[in-house]
């Protein structure tokens, strides 16, 4: 009975946590947005990073346009901020939002095309919110964890409220849709559809940068152990020969224009990763390096657990963290990505196993880096009536100060917790030996 309030409890403050997350967005910091960019004449449109995608994909299937153009971009724009960007007008943004995607991303997107995209932006939110709520419990699955009911309710009433995946259904950010595809792969492998699988992964290759870690470490697996796996690699290279022939298709020459767009992305943006952002360039990517090679040797004895076990799912979820702190990109929607290491190290922590004091410091100081988004929401909401405009200024950024905190504890609790597991296991089958 007890434990059936104290869940209660918790559910009552997920859901107050959540509903204030969703308060701030809307109410504070979209209303900041507004005043600052009237006040600096920062141009404000649709502002749906699904619109250049969408865009791009209509104007080459209906019209055959290429969507790397500047012609296109200047389209875009128009859409994105309300006008064409001016570059004599010094507060107007650096991001062209031009279309930096692989083009197969329009097969993905060609039943939109023929809608008006103010239907297609309501659409894609209600479709993110499903794919957030679904995604809790395909993790679950690739983790072989089956908690209570209540406590899914709760995990996934965390996750819609979770501010990364606030931030990113209100941009519309298919990173988020990226994030499910991941976790239906590994449900998939998890119940042995091995080529299902290797395809979900392929269609995750819309965003290259968030896919190679996790591709580079499923490839490994599967290779590991060719006889029982390989219908994975054929899956997804079946898909991705599809993909990259009929991209071919119907925009010949679209890898060179689509290189050349993303090295004009990194142009205008100056994207870093989280931990160049925190450590600076050098020691930043001394630290990438470091992540690369204690990553590697701390899956690589995993590589050859069967994708039903529950250390193949926390090693999975320790490369999606490990992809959030080293890919070239630090906006906190692609810390969706830390669901899955995040879920393991709640399961971790009430296991009997033993845990080191200054690893169970870490995950002391690392949960109050998680959590605190949900406190300073939850201050800022019920402050609300006494936020004056000047006050908001200063206020408003309360959420986003543990912003790039996160992802290194969590990979680093992360790379902990699988190591301490994998320890665990062969000793386990070393006495049963």
């Amino acid at each position: 009975m007890a434990k059936k309030i104290q869940l209660g409890i918790f559910l009552t403050v997920a859901v107050l946590a959540s509903a204030s997350t969703w308060f701030y967005a809307n109410r504070i910091l979209k209303t900041q947005q507004v005043a600052d960019a009237a006040a600096r004449d920062v141009p404000r449109g649709n502002l749906s990073d699904l619109y250049p995608r969408w865009l791009g994909a209509r104007e080459l299937l209906r019209h055959g346009r290429n969507p790397y153009s500047l012609e296109i971009t200047r389209e875009i724009q128009q859409g994105y901020y309300g006008r064409p960007l001016d570059p004599v007008r010094p507060n107007d943004p650096k991001d062209q939002q031009g279309f930096a995607y692989p083009v197969y991303v329009v097969f993905l997107l060609a039943p939109s095309v023929d809608l008006p995209f103010d239907k297609v932006r309501v659409g894609f939110r209600w479709l993110l919110i499903a794919l957030g709520i679904a995604s809790v419990w395909l993790w679950l699955c690739v983790l072989r964890w089956k908690p209570p009911c209540i406590e899914i309710v709760i995990y996934t009433v965390l996750m819609i409220g979770w501010l990364p995946m606030v931030q990113g259904i209100k941009l519309q950010q298919l990173s988020l849709v990226v994030a499910v595809l991941f976790a239906a792969c590994g449900s998939c492998l998890a119940r042995g559809w091995l080529l299902c699988s290797g395809g979900l992964l392929a269609l995750a290759t819309i965003k290259p940068q968030l896919a190679w870690p996790l591709v580079l470490w499923l490839l490994l697996w599967a290779v590991s152990d060719w006889r029982s796996r390989r219908q994975f690699v054929f899956g997804f290279g079946l898909v991705m020969v599809l993909l990259l022939g009929g991209a071919e298709l119907i925009l010949p020459g679209w890898l060179r224009m689509f290189m050349q767009g993303i090295g004009q992305y990194h142009q205008y943006t100056h994207n870093q990763s989280v931990l160049s952002w925190l450590f600076g360039t050098i020691i930043g990517r001394i630290l990438e390096v470091a992540s690369v090679i204690v990553c590697a040797a701390c899956i690589w004895p995993v590589r050859r657990e069967r994708a039903t076990s529950a250390q193949f799912g926390r090693a999975t979820g320790l490369v999606l963290a490990f992809t959030v702190v080293v890919v070239p990109m630090f906006a906190p929607y692609n810390q969706v990505l830390l669901a899955p290491a995040i879920l393991a190290l709640v399961r971790s922590s009430t296991s009997s196993n033993s845990i080191l004091p200054v690893v169970r410091l870490a995950r002391l100081i690392g949960g109050i880096l998680l959590v605190w988004p949900w406190i300073a929401t939850l201050g800022l909401t019920v402050a609300y009536v006494w936020i004056t405009p000047e006050l908001r200024q200063k206020l408003w950024p309360m959420p986003f100060y543990s912003n790039f905190m996160p992802p290194v504890f969590l990979f680093g609790l992360a790379l902990a917790d699988t190591w301490m597991t994998s320890a665990h296991g062969l000793r386990d089958r070393a006495t049963a030996e």
